[in-house]
């Protein structure tokens, strides 16, 4: 049976008994009976209705269960019951849905900013809080602009142009470096992805500037022995002492050449992750004595150079490699330290680690020069490092080969009383020998 006909059965009825009823009693009778069947049936649906309508305007629909009804009633409240059962699935099932979406952006290393069609923030993760200095809490339904201010971003977004990304500075945040896309999204709504890309242009830079100093490095020398190449093939050149000159400063400039292009050989195989670490156990008091007595020889007796060894435990690492490190960082300090300066070169253990360190007593590094030190030619004193010979490479040889062996580098300086470069190895490079032997004494 239809659903309107099961409806209909009671008033059916109620007609065909009001009409016995007018024939046995009369018309008032039948009337009467009608009548207060029908305001019965009123009052019931009314009573109903404002059952229904206090539960829709005071009541958590998700929550609350749905009032008790009687005929009719009872199945409508029986639909309805199943209409918000499954509103409240569908609704935890987007809510989930929203939940793991919002924690996937979270986790992602870009910042994500949904725009609404007048550019008001509508959701942001914690990475783009980071990145353009806004907070979800305060600022969602503010436009963007308002908070990011710069004119670039500011030009970008009114020409949407969706194919082309922003490269942004953010200056207030430690010189940041983003950069910006701009995605449609949804109804009229974009997607503002930003990206770190500081380490990138960092390394752009310093490409640059790789390039750049390299042939200026390489340009000086060579347009020295052009010159006296030149001079030499002159024929009427017969002066034996300016000939003489001429191969001794080209000799000196090859030299410096082959230092140079060897440094870089150098860095290039330590920077590749394809090179192994040749390690062996290293006895470092019979090369610390042997890096002591070529420090002498450089320094040709300008300077006091001591050496000072606290205990006979050795170190696993490559011999080339720890050779080459310690070696540039006494030549290091041997050039830039003035005559009658004094310098040492120590080999300890610190706290279960193994230290070594050379303390000169120089002019000093100031503190804004230090954390650069390590670059590619990196320079406090341009002229005065070409004049000692220097390729501008040694400390960046260090702090790779102080990587390679899980050792921290570090420089440590004071105007007017001298400079500290130490290297600290890990305690499992440090291998102690069965019997301690007498440290060897100051020299």
């Amino acid at each position: 049976m239809s659903g309107f006909w099961q409806r209909s059965i009671g008033l059916i009825s109620l007609i065909l008994f009001s009409s016995v009823l007018w024939g046995i009693f009369g018309a008032v009778y039948a009337l009467l009976f009608f009548s207060a069947v029908m305001l019965w049936v009123v009052t019931h649906h009314v009573r109903h209705l404002m059952k229904l309508e206090q539960w829709l305007q005071y009541s958590d629909h998700t929550s609350t269960s749905i009032p008790e009804g009687s005929g009719a009633w009872d199945d409508v409240f029986a639909h309805l019951a199943r209409y918000v059962r499954t509103h409240s699935q569908s609704q935890q099932q987007l809510s989930s849905a929203l939940d793991r979406m919002q924690r996937a952006t979270s986790a992602m290393p870009d910042g994500i900013v949904i725009l609404d069609e007048i550019d008001r923030i509508e959701w942001c993760n914690p990475i783009a809080e980071q990145h353009l200095g806004i907070t979800m809490a305060f600022d969602a339904g503010q436009q963007i602009i308002h908070l990011v201010r710069q004119i670039p971003f500011v030009e970008y977004l009114a020409a949407r142009k969706y194919n082309k990304p922003l490269v942004l500075k953010q200056v207030r945040h430690h010189k940041l470096v983003l950069l910006l896309q701009l995605v449609p999204y949804g109804y009229k709504q974009k997607l503002l992805i930003s990206r770190d890309i500081t380490r990138f242009e960092r390394l752009e830079t310093m490409r640059r500037d790789f390039i750049a100093n390299v042939s200026h490095e390489l340009r000086t020398p060579l347009t020295v022995i052009g010159g006296f190449l030149e001079t030499l093939s002159d024929k009427n050149n017969t002066d034996s002492k300016i000939n003489q000159r001429a191969l001794t400063l080209m000799s000196e400039q090859t030299i410096r050449m082959q230092h140079l292009v060897e440094d870089l050989l150098t860095l290039s195989r330590l920077e590749n992750t394809q090179n192994k670490i040749n390690e062996k156990e290293i006895d470092l008091t019979a090369m610390l004595h042997d890096l002591h007595q070529e420090a002498e020889s450089l320094s040709g007796g300008h300077h006091q150079i001591k050496l000072n060894i606290a205990t006979d435990s050795q170190l696993l690492a490559s011999k080339d490699e720890l050779r080459s490190a310690f070696s540039n960082l006494i030549s290091n300090a041997i050039r830039y330290t003035p005559e009658g300066g004094e310098i040492s070169i120590n080999w300890e253990i610190q706290d279960g680690r193994g230290l070594f360190y050379v303390q000169d007593s120089g002019i000093g590094i100031e503190p804004e020069h230090i954390p650069r030190l390590t670059e590619r030619f990196y320079r406090v004193d341009s002229s005065r490092s070409r004049e000692t010979g220097g390729t501008g490479l040694g400390l960046a040889i260090v702090k790779h080969i102080s990587s390679r062996h899980q050792a921290r580098f570090k420089i440590t300086s004071k105007i007017g009383e001298g400079s500290r470069f130490r290297i600290q190895f890990p305690a499992k490079r440090i291998i102690t020998p069965a019997k301690d032997s007498e440290p060897t004494p100051n020299k």
